[in-house]
């Protein structure tokens, strides 16, 4: 199954260049048809043109960020060596709130790249 999701540019690039391997979202009614195997287009939110296609190789689930921050390398979801050190559950809140947390569940959904990159200018 093909699965569709947009992306801030910073992540979009992380992930076009293999350092984001994790993509962290709520584990609401779309996330919960995603299955290993599947794969998942991204479209860049500042471009829509540009693309990249990747493999579900894994889903983690947890309860809330806090659960998924304390277990999964995040170095390898979203952040750098520089901001790594102040990273913080409560990063994710600005996207997705407690309450949705709680009602939903996390999820750490595990990626590969598959090397379709599309970058068309617009014509």
């Amino acid at each position: 199954m093909i699965h569709r999701m947009k992306l801030d540019p910073v992540p979009f690039e992380m992930i076009g260049c293999g350092r984001k391997t994790y993509e962290l979202r709520l584990y609401d009614d779309k996330r919960q048809k995603i299955k290993a195997g599947d794969k998942i287009i991204f479209t860049c939110t500042s471009d829509e043109n540009r693309t990249l296609e990747v493999s579900v190789t894994g889903l983690h689930r947890f309860r809330n960020f806090a659960e998924l921050y304390s277990c999964l390398p995040l170095l390898s979801c979203g952040y750098t060596e520089n901001d790594v050190s102040s990273a913080s559950p409560e990063d994710m809140e600005k996207y997705y709130s407690p309450e949705m947390q709680k009602k939903y569940g996390v999820v750490g959904i595990e990626i590969s790249l598959d090397g379709e990159r599309k970058d068309h200018a617009v014509i």
